[in-house]
């Protein structure tokens, strides 16, 4: 699995993190009870703090997407699919999207729950 981040990106480094497992889990590269790399070895490899992975790590299992064992690390969630993935990636682009946009939390709301109401 290649991590990327982009120091000068808008994005925050954790939620970079995030995206490029989120992306590899839609694209079927990381499958179910496959582990991440440990956050130390991560961290290091990309020239990031540990805290940068673990604040990446731990928004997926926010998200439900994976595990986070003490002893064994961060675990791809067996009862997870790639579509959820693909879902939580496009969502996460949408958030960004409309932050560089500069709209407020409510006008996005509004926007999804207009078009999740006409269908």
């Amino acid at each position: 699995m290649l991590f990327r981040v982009d120091p000068g990106s808008p994005v925050p480094l954790g939620d970079q993190i995030a995206a490029s497992v989120r992306g590899a889990l839609a694209d079927g590269s990381v499958g179910p009870g496959e582990r991440l790399p440990a956050a130390r070895a991560l961290a290091d490899s990309l020239g990031v703090n540990v805290h940068t992975v673990l604040r990446g790590y731990q928004r997926l299992r926010d998200e439900g997407l994976i595990e986070l064992r003490r002893g064994r690390g961060a675990v791809v969630s067996a009862d997870r699919s790639p579509a959820r993935a693909r879902l939580l990636d496009g969502v996460q682009g949408l958030v960004a999207e409309a932050r560089s946009l500069g709209l407020s939390d409510e006008e996005v709301l509004s926007l999804v729950r207009a078009r999740l109401a006409s269908g």
